[in-house]
């Protein structure tokens, strides 16, 4: 599924729409370059899954961890791993596909592929607010249409078929 968001507002939503169906041992894997939006996306997950506090990126710490609505939403930023093996030899990989919702930005750095996962990948387009969203569903085929239903109800239009 590919949409373009015209504004950190629509991505926001975005966000918001995918996090509303995900449930404890889901992943979201967040791709696109740096200022592309990941945490703005990260964060539009964490408040549908009821995440109240502001959520900074966890760039230095590698992980935080929220409570949400019944669940513990943890937000990686692995840009900094300096090796795959970092992350194992950190402990935080447990928290990868168990108790709670686990949102991975930069997730090639530690080759990071859960199941079951979104995989969101960000591009800018043509111009400086807008973005290119490229969602994949892993291992959720048993919510699929209702993902996909809500994130085509967002605010965000479907971007164009390539060529």
């Amino acid at each position: 599924m590919k949409f373009l968001s015209r504004s950190a507002d629509q991505t926001h939503k975005l966000g918001y729409a995918l996090g509303s169906a995900l449930k404890s041992g889901d992943s979201v894997l967040l791709y696109g370059d740096l200022g592309a939006g990941k945490s703005v996306f990260a964060r539009g997950c964490a408040k549908a899954l009821g995440v109240q506090r502001e959520m900074a990126s966890p760039t230095f710490t590698l992980m935080q961890p929220y409570e949400g609505d019944g669940l513990t939403v943890y937000h990686f930023d692995l840009y900094r791993l300096s090796d795959p093996d970092a992350l194992y030899f950190s402990g935080l990989e447990e928290h990868i596909g168990s108790d709670g919702v686990a949102l991975i930005e930069w997730p090639q750095q530690g080759e990071v592929s859960p199941e079951p996962r979104a995989e969101v990948e960000l591009r800018r387009a043509e111009d400086f607010d807008s973005r290119t969203i490229e969602i994949t569903l892993i291992g959720m085929n048993d919510r699929a249409d209702a993902i996909r239903r809500a994130l085509e109800a967002c605010a965000c239009a479907p971007a164009e078929k390539e060529p």
